[in-house]
């Protein structure tokens, strides 16, 4: 029989707690850590991402229902609703963001070498942004419309692993474009995005920076074209085209050439136009690779189903973000441990059986295994496949 470490504690084990000790110290506060640590807050927040925990309340109930296990689980304080609540409200999120950043950037490098659809020797990104509505009554911080409140996820996700390899936390009225204004352009790398994000200053400011994008061209969109490639309609293309801006201000504030693409889709039966900036890959992989930035709608979904960021346990600036970040790490170090375990089961999978086994002395690779050999798991989270 087993006798090493529990679950839950072989999962921390994956946690780089030096990392971790640096992010604290950089942002030294006055609340005591003497007695409940970042750590214990860190471990007990894990806890309730893992096991689908509805409120602090509920958090501490389970936790002190197992007492006698809380030492092996990494936590050494005491756990109480108030210690666990003016933690998330007066420790600065901003250790929690530096950690995750951290632990994307080692799962990033575990995924570099996977495919996601396209052949692409770079890095390609999706680009979105999703709002999650709060009640203006509890966030006043976040006000949104005159009735409601709400906060923004504008993310960036590594198509190679759809690991986000950029978040920034808003509130509702922060737009799109603002976000765009936060990235910091990976030379060669391919940005995907939507119709939102087109502001042609901006997307000359990315074509500087030598990077490329892919987005859908409007409708309405003034154009002349200046050349015509030969295409295979039989592959769905309708058109592949070098064009000019014509309209005041867009050929302004983008001088330059660009692409344009039109692909029929007969699943849904529609004609859609690209605009990217490059030039040399064939104009069917621009076609599929807009097709890919539905990965991040996916994400968008996947963690709002599946980790706590929709029911806030704190209603302060503060306590909302470091629940965020807490879960966004939680969601990386399982896509790490999933890989560094080489797991060919579905995140969902992984998910579910962890909240079932964390009090258990089950050998974490084992646990992975016995969900790799269950038939009835594919099915699942046919939805929602991240990491299949």
């Amino acid at each position: 029989m087993y006798s090493g470490k529990l679950v839950f504690a072989q999962l921390m084990d994956h946690l780089p707690l030096h990392t971790f000790r640096r992010c604290v110290a950089r942002y030294p506060g006055k609340y005591p850590p003497l007695k409940f640590s970042h750590l214990d807050q860190f471990l007990c927040m894990a806890f309730a991402q893992l096991t689908f925990r509805e409120s602090l309340r509920d958090i501490v109930t389970c936790l002190n229902a197992h007492q006698a296990k809380l030492y092996h689980l990494g936590i050494r304080g005491s756990v109480a609703r108030s210690t666990l609540a003016d933690a998330n409200e007066k420790r600065d999120f901003r250790i929690f963001h530096d950690f995750a950043l951290s632990l994307i950037a080692t799962t990033r490098g575990l995924y570099r070498s996977d495919g996601f659809g396209v052949e692409l020797d770079h890095t390609a990104y999706a680009l979105d942004s999703t709002t999650i509505d709060l009640s203006l009554s509890l966030f006043p911080w976040a006000h949104f419309q005159s009735t409601k409140a709400a906060i923004k996820l504008h993310t960036l996700l590594d198509l190679r692993g759809n690991i986000p390899s950029f978040i920034h936390v808003s509130d509702g009225k922060f737009s799109d474009l603002k976000g765009f204004d936060q990235l910091l352009f990976e030379p060669g790398s391919f940005y995907i995005m939507d119709r939102g994000y087109i502001d042609f200053a901006r997307l000359f400011a990315l074509h500087s920076a030598q990077a490329f994008f892919v987005t859908r061209a409007r409708s309405n969109q003034s154009l002349r074209r200046v050349y015509s490639r030969p295409i295979d309609k039989a592959t769905g293309l309708r058109c592949d085209q070098t064009i000019r801006l014509t309209g005041v201000h867009a050929r302004l504030d983008y001088p330059l050439q660009l692409r344009r693409v039109k692909f029929y889709d007969e699943a849904s039966d529609q004609q859609l136009v690209f605009l990217s900036n490059n030039f040399t890959l064939p104009a069917l992989s621009i076609a599929r690779l807009y097709r890919c930035r539905w990965q991040v709608e996916l994400f968008f979904k996947w963690i709002k189903q599946h980790l706590r960021i929709k029911a806030f346990f704190g209603t302060s600036e503060n306590a909302v973000k470091t629940q965020i970040w807490i879960a966004i790490a939680v969601y990386v170090l399982v896509a790490l441990v999933k890989k560094r375990l080489r797991a060919d089961a579905s995140l969902y999978t992984i998910l579910q059986i962890l909240s079932l086994t964390l009090f258990e002395k089950t050998p974490l690779d084992q646990l992975v295994t016995m969900a790799d050999l269950n038939p009835g798991a594919a099915g699942l989270d046919n939805q929602l496949k991240l990491f299949d």
